[in-house]
């Protein structure tokens, strides 16, 4: 570790981010939907200069309050663009950002606090009079720190007017931020990035973003995953114009959206299905995207296809990132209005030339024949260190250099990766949940989610979510299913039912448990 001025040689620095981008750029325009829960008098109208300052500002509360480099600092409040200055801020004085979704139960946080070593923790009132008001976190921290009045902690604001210490610079190598993984199959495992690894997952995302450099973008992302501070970094270089959205609902982000007009969007694909009424709302909010952003999961097609559509632009495009927290994006595609009419969701295209490469295995662990269903592992620089409290468990998805991505799927004879399932999701009587899912979602418009998943027999059982507060038309359904795999009757649930991610995956292990035990909807 080194206090020496920070520099950029192969190493992506959260710390310095947003001063880097007001002294390039100057006072480029940030748009919140919701004030800074650590400055709410500052209100929504923002600029990368007043992000920078605040930033610095935080950086000085935490240092007066004893934080030192190296030393780990969890981030667990109500969701809000503030998480992104605390992070920034505590990798501004050379500690380590661990970063935990605010949707986690207490019980979770509280495993994931034992992982760590004594961290400070910053959270708010919130958080501890509601999922943590049962979990006894003062053995598992250093210090409580609340951005607001929370008892029992101590209050950030405390330190206001403290004397910003200068930057602390990590070696590129060292432990720089921590997240967690989805958890979709059990507990999230803490993921260890260093400014090396961050580093060679921006480089190719620069690249990708060089033709949209200077549009404004809109965001709504998980603040906790790793994916948000990569195209965080790629808009600030190139000097974009932002929105930031914590409430993904049409009614308030169309507006929003049609008043800043927009060229670039990215969220998550289920919130992108949610937008999908935007197409066609007043105001005509996506009318000027050149390109949409989707990463974290596949998307449907349909959505794909009506997200174009309601772009005015005369050639806009939605670009797919295939990969996880643990390696960042390892396969990408293009969509255009031409390719989407005939798009295959399962398609997720190509290795990223010169960062990251893709195979499929067979159960010998040797690549499989074209056309060939196999285990899908990918080669990256952009792996994380480890897991956390877990070094057996990340040893165990390494073969050599190859990271096992815990899925199935082929490559074609052009090399082209084909997504089939999550290998744990798997059913015998149908070939790929995913592709089923796909081709119900674009018979049924009236859909908002379809979910496939192992009943107590392995027998596939669909969990169906329909727009509105309308029952599931049984003949439009028996339909649609008709030349498909014979399923189970399907399962009508509300969209807010589904247990989901911090990104908005359906947690489907979760749901085969809930339907093996009787819940219904």
């Amino acid at each position: 570790m080194s206090q020496q001025p920070l520099l950029a040689d192969r190493g992506f620095y959260l710390g310095p981010m947003f001063r880097r981008a007001a002294d390039r750029h100057g006072a480029v325009f940030v748009t919140l939907d919701r004030p800074l829960d650590v400055d709410p008098a500052r209100g929504v109208d923002l600029s990368y200069a007043v992000l920078a300052d605040v930033v610095e500002e935080l950086s000085g509360r935490l240092w007066e309050a004893g934080v030192r480099p190296s030393e780990q600092v969890v981030v667990h409040k109500t969701d809000n663009v503030d998480i992104v200055l605390l992070t920034c801020a505590i990798a501004r004085i050379g500690a380590v950002p661990a970063l935990l979704s605010p949707g986690l139960s207490g019980p979770v946080v509280g495993q994931l606090l034992a992982r760590l070593r004594r961290p400070w923790l910053i959270t708010d009132r919130a958080k501890l009079e509601g999922p943590l008001a049962d979990v006894d976190v003062s053995p598992l921290v250093r210090r409580t720190l609340s951005v607001d009045d929370a008892p029992g902690a101590e209050p950030l604001g405390k330190h206001a007017g403290a004397e910003p210490p200068p930057p602390v610079r990590l070696h590129p190598r060292e432990p720089a931020l921590i997240t967690h993984s989805s958890g979709t199959t059990g507990l999230p495992k803490l993921a260890v990035h260093c400014a090396n690894t961050m580093w060679n997952r921006l480089v190719p995302q620069q690249a990708m973003g060089w033709p949209t450099r200077g549009e404004t973008a809109a965001l709504h992302m998980s603040f906790v995953h790793s994916r948000f501070y990569h195209l965080l970094g790629v808009l600030l270089r190139f000097g974009s114009p932002l929105v930031l959205i914590t409430d993904p609902e049409p009614a308030s982000v169309g507006p929003l959206l049609a008043r800043h007009r927009p060229g670039i969007v990215e969220t998550h694909p289920n919130t992108f299905v949610l937008w999908e009424e935007l197409a066609d709302a007043p105001g005509a909010p996506l009318s000027r995207v050149r390109s949409y952003g989707s990463t974290f999961d596949a998307i449907h097609p349909r959505t794909v296809r009506r997200l174009l559509e309601a772009s005015k632009r005369r050639a806009p495009w939605l670009i797919q990132l295939y990969g996880q927290s643990e390696t960042g994006p390892v396969a990408f595609q293009w969509f255009t209005r031409r390719s989407a009419a005939r798009a295959d969701g399962r398609r997720v295209g190509t290795g990223i030339p010169g960062f990251t490469r893709v195979r499929v295995t067979d159960d010998n662990g040797r690549p499989a024949a074209p056309g060939v269903p196999g285990r899908i592992e990918a080669r990256t620089r952009g792996r994380i260190l480890t897991y956390l409290g877990a070094r057996e468990q990340y040893e165990r998805q390494l073969d050599g250099d190859w990271w096992q991505m815990g899925d199935m799927g082929y490559r074609s004879r052009f090399g082209v990766l084909h997504l089939i399932d999550r290998e744990v999701d798997q059913i015998d009587s149908v070939h790929s949940n995913l592709e089923v899912e796909d081709v119900l979602m674009s018979r049924l418009e009236e859909l908002r989610e379809v979910v496939i998943v192992p009943g107590v027999d392995r027998e596939p059982v669909p969990v169906v979510c329909v727009r509105g507060e309308r029952a599931l038309d049984a003949e439009r359904w028996r339909e649609a299913t008709a030349d498909l795999p014979a399923m189970a009757e399907p399962r009508q649930w509300r969209f807010e039912e589904l247990p989901m991610t911090a990104t908005w995956k359906v947690k489907r292990v979760e749901i085969t448990r809930m339907l093996a035990e009787g819940a219904r909807a």
